[in-house]
């Protein structure tokens, strides 16, 4: 067991930390209060090989493995959270095609992918199917060479700006055996966008309701073979899970930095903030559950990386806890900065609605529970 860096991975985890500071960090706040997606910043973000982290290099990815994205990832969240979180859940699109898209699948779409020329979502939460996401609804009936889909996504990141849509719909029975995983492209007639969600944090990615109306999308689309989707679904969130909680670690290890440097320099009754135990001990708090978080993340990431069949479990715990510590953590850093820390003038406040959603999304931890305890049981 060795919990060092190898020089490759601390390479692109400064290469990472580098251009977070440089290129998202002074623009995050910006970005937040208008609501802007920064396609230019994305896309320097894929020249240095962040658009397909574990892409195969064939069509342009950088071939990592799930360990080195978590690195990237907590690198990228702490300058911009839901920017980092965007990239995320494209890199978890391009890789279903990657990964279990046949050779002219690959050929087609993940050149665009990975240099971000194409942005991608991923589709699977209906508006009555979000926890329960093998009762989705959204039906793909084979006429020909095509398949006709009705039906609608919920809460879709780049919903109405992606150019890709990797949308898990039913093509068969009732349950996961039914589902399997198709990609519609922007322009398809029939599909069309719901209004842009207005959202407590996650402002600088578009969220919108993804509506099919009789959209006919060719069977070459489909990837994977009927009915393997929910399958493809699932290793996908495996590590969308992992990225998601990387995102809160980072978030949550810059407002402990930020925490630090402001108890140093705030001075109440003749001295620092930080030269109290009760704050002292607080601060200790805050980073031995961040440093918990990272090693449970870490561990999760090399065993998704092994393929061990404890892998999804380890994903489900790291999710779970680093969601919620992270969150914590951004909690009372804004508590320590006191006024200050509800004030737009400081960066707490965003990084906090930014997390807030980690606790939901990528399978809410409620759902995290479920996994890590059918597993322990076998139900």
């Amino acid at each position: 067991m060795d919990f060092a860096l190898s020089e490759e991975q601390q390479a692109f985890r400064d290469t990472a930390r580098d251009f977070a500071q440089q290129e998202m960090a002074p623009n995050a706040a910006h970005w937040d209060e208008n609501s802007v997606f920064p396609v230019d910043t994305l896309r320097q973000a894929a020249a240095l090989g962040f658009a397909g982290i574990y892409v195969g290099e064939e069509f342009g990815g950088s071939g990592l493995g799930r360990l080195d994205a978590a690195l990237i990832f907590e690198e990228l969240s702490a300058a911009c959270p839901s920017t980092a979180a965007y990239i995320s859940i494209h890199n978890m699109a391009s890789w279903m095609i990657d990964r279990f898209g046949n050779p002219e699948q690959r050929a087609r779409f993940l050149p665009a992918l990975t240099t971000m020329e194409h942005f991608a979502s991923y589709c699977l939460t209906e508006p009555g199917a979000g926890s329960d996401a093998a009762a989705l609804r959204t039906r793909a009936e084979r006429d020909g060479d095509h398949y006709v889909l009705n039906g609608s996504k919920a809460f879709i990141s780049g919903g109405g700006t992606s150019d890709v849509y990797v949308c898990m719909v039913r093509t068969g029975e009732p349950g996961p055996k039914g589902i399997s995983c198709i990609v519609v492209e922007k322009g398809t007639p029939g599909l069309s966008f719901g209004k842009q969600e207005h959202k407590l944090g996650w402002k600088s990615q578009p969220t919108a309701a993804v509506i099919f109306e009789n959209c006919r999308v060719p069977v070459a689309n489909r990837i994977g073979e009927e009915g393997e989707g929910f399958r493809i679904a699932m290793k996908g969130l495996d590590g969308g899970r992992l990225n998601i909680a990387a995102c809160s670690v980072g978030g949550a290890r810059f407002c402990l930095e930020q925490a630090i440097a402001y108890t140093t320099e705030r001075k109440q009754f003749g001295k620092p903030l930080n030269a109290f135990q009760a704050l002292q001990f607080k601060l200790a708090d805050m980073a031995t559950e961040l440093d918990a978080a990272r090693l449970m993340l870490h561990r999760a990431a090399a065993s998704l990386d092994a393929g061990s069949p404890e892998a999804t479990a380890h994903c489900a715990m790291a999710k779970r806890f680093a969601t919620d510590a992270g969150f914590q953590v951004v909690n009372e850093a804004l508590q320590l900065h006191g006024g200050y820390g509800y004030i737009k003038e400081y960066p707490i406040e965003r990084i906090f609605r930014d997390l807030r959603v980690h606790q939901i999304l990528e399978g809410t931890n409620e759902i995290m529970r479920v996994i890590i305890a059918r597993h322990l049981t076998g139900g």
